[in-house]
């Protein structure tokens, strides 16, 4: 076999590899990403569900700094995967040409992505597999506005150190889950004093990474909670279902829009937190609820078994 038949034939990879123009250029890729859906042109492929298959790789602008192993810094493999599940969900498609040209066209909205390679293939229709690869590169304009999706509303609940502790615990949680919307559980400290020191940006820092210890013990008191961090793994939290628990520092010192709320303030500090999801709500339980917040707050008593 030619190297050129080979090379046709061979993962988005080595095809991205060996046509770069630069090797200034990081890639990405999403390998045999397999799902089942109602697609093709013939009457034999309506009212069925087949197997495709995607393979992606992206070219993306390398760092300009110190990655930092920070996930909220690249270009998330969920986002590819997120481009792939929003085209399918918009209409059913005929052509395999046709999703690969709008999953493509998707993708380079993201602000890193420069060149992306989309191949699609049908496994349901042969003995082997029937597919199409594009090649497509961003024009060297900015790139345009992502079409705002339906924002997640999550509902926010705060949990003071009783309500964690309460025999409610799960009632509560059973509650929630079942108005079927995303849940973000926040806390404070523990009644455990922090370490005190004279220095204000350590002090911060201490009492930030309290509230995340005390986070760990709520996500220890029900398997459905998980303690998160960055944006990126609350928007995929949110998205399939799943219980997050709030660790505040990584947002809170990334954060442009400085709250002025401090840790120790920590009704106050998820309040503001709530309204970076313009939350219509929070909803605080077993703690003393602030004059003045950047959302309506909404007391239950620890006694009451209802929310």
């Amino acid at each position: 076999m030619s190297s050129e038949t080979r090379l046709a034939f061979a993962h988005p990879s080595e095809r991205a590899a060996a046509t770069s123009t630069t090797d200034a250029l990081d890639r990405i890729s999403v390998r045999d990403h397999t799902v089942e859906v109602e697609i093709g042109a013939f009457q034999a492929e309506r009212g069925v569900r087949q197997r495709i298959c995607f393979n992606i790789v992206v070219e993306v602008q390398p760092l300009s700094g110190p990655i930092d192993d920070d996930v909220d810094r690249i270009l998330s493999y969920d986002r590819v995967t997120e481009a792939i599940q929003a085209e399918l969900a918009v209409e059913r498609l005929a052509l395999l040409e046709t999703l690969a040209e709008r999953v493509a066209e998707r993708i380079l909205l993201e602000p890193q992505a420069m060149r992306v390679f989309v191949r699609i293939e049908k496994l349901d229709r042969g003995p082997g597999a029937l597919g199409v690869e594009i090649v497509r590169a961003r024009d060297g304009a900015p790139p345009a506005e992502v079409a705002p999706g339906e924002a997640p509303h999550p509902e926010l609940v705060f949990l003071g150190n009783a309500a964690i502790a309460s025999a409610h615990l799960k009632g509560w949680l059973d509650q929630l889950h079942a108005q079927g919307r995303p849940l973000v559980l926040c806390v404070g400290a523990s009644d455990v004093p922090a370490p005190q020191v004279d220095h204000k940006m350590a002090q911060r820092r201490i009492d930030l990474l309290a509230i995340e210890q005390n986070a760990w013990v709520l996500a220890a008191r029900d398997d459905r909670c998980v303690v998160v961090e960055t944006r990126t793994e609350l928007d995929w939290a949110m998205k399939n279902g799943q219980t997050c628990v709030w660790a505040p520092s990584k947002i809170v010192l990334d954060s442009v829009d400085t709250p002025s709320a401090q840790p120790r303030d920590a009704v106050a500090l998820a309040a503001w937190f709530a309204a970076t999801f313009e939350a219509r709500e929070m909803i605080v339980i077993g703690a003393d609820v602030p004059q003045e917040a950047c959302v309506p707050l909404r007391a239950v008593s620890l006694d009451s078994a209802t929310l």
